[in-house]
């Protein structure tokens, strides 16, 4: 339904057209769906009529996602987005294509990527109290999917969320020139196949604070938790704040650094909490 209008609609892809380059909110009754929409334009708020019982498993848009996001902005609350896979190996709940985002309250499980985006220098992500689980794949010769993969956006803020259950990739890769990551749970522990718990590709600057992490034992790369500027260096990553985090290992989970630094730049890395043989920093070249 469609709040504002009052107008009831079979199809998600319907209700999002009849907002078009306006503000609206889309309010999702209980039920699953095997349904997406793709959004160009306007302002949209899409929320569950009541959190955690409005469930989009396995449809998608464009070979992409369920939604699939190029309006001005979008806000996501309390949905679910599951089973979702397509032949290019990246089938995500969301894939952002431009404007800013804002998730709260969302789950995404079981699938080979819960949010991707391309570009967009102007665009900020914001991710609050929300589930990644059972995501990623690095398999038939494609390229990687994350949990979540944020290209060069402006910023990405991640709060009070949980991952978990890695299927494959890093649990949260960016290339975002800003990050914040404060009071999330990073657990490994049934992970298979994974990398990095966090990838800042490209560097950036910004905080990595309060949150705890435990490294798994079936990893595909287990040599850092946290990388800086691992690929590229396009974005200065002076005065990144890493501090305030627990980090630990799962039974037989090899030896690990917390935080790897290839950016060439000072870092501070301190008051880290780390358990079992876990390196606390090391600056590569």
């Amino acid at each position: 339904m469609v709040d504002e209008s009052g107008q009831v609609f079979a199809r998600l892809g319907d209700a999002v057209r009849s907002i078009g380059d306006e503000q609206g909110t889309i309010t999702v009754r209980p039920g699953t769906y095997g349904d997406c929409a793709v959004q160009t334009e306007g302002r949209i708020h899409y929320r569950a009529e009541i959190p955690g019982t409005a469930i989009f498993d396995g449809g998608v848009c464009e070979g992409k996602a369920v939604l699939v996001l190029r309006g001005t902005s979008a806000r996501v609350e309390g949905l679910i987005f599951q089973n979702l896979r397509v032949a290019d190996g990246n089938g995500a709940g969301i894939r952002l294509e431009r404007g800013d985002l804002d998730v709260f309250n969302a789950i995404f499980r079981n699938s080979q990527e819960g949010i991707l985006t391309a570009a967009d220098p102007d665009g900020e992500i914001r991710i609050d109290q929300s589930t990644f689980s059972g995501l990623g794949r690095c398999d038939a010769g494609l390229a990687c999917a994350h949990s979540i993969y944020a290209g060069y956006y402006g910023g990405l803020s991640i709060v009070r969320s949980r991952f978990e259950k890695g299927r494959g990739g890093h649990y949260v890769k960016s290339n975002t020139a800003r990050i914040s990551i404060a009071d999330s749970s990073f657990d490994d522990s049934g992970g298979v196949d994974t990398n990095y718990m966090i990838d800042l590709s490209a560097g950036a600057t910004g905080r990595i604070v309060g949150n705890s992490f435990v490294q798994g034992v079936r990893k595909e790369n287990y040599s850092a938790m946290i990388a800086v500027a691992a690929e590229a260096r396009a974005h200065p990553s002076a005065g990144l704040t890493i501090t305030g985090n627990e980090a630990g290992l799962a039974p037989g989970a090899r030896p690990t650094v917390f935080v790897v630094n290839w950016s060439g730049e000072k870092i501070a890395v301190a008051g880290n909490r780390l358990t079992g043989s876990i390196q606390p920093y090391e600056a590569r070249r």
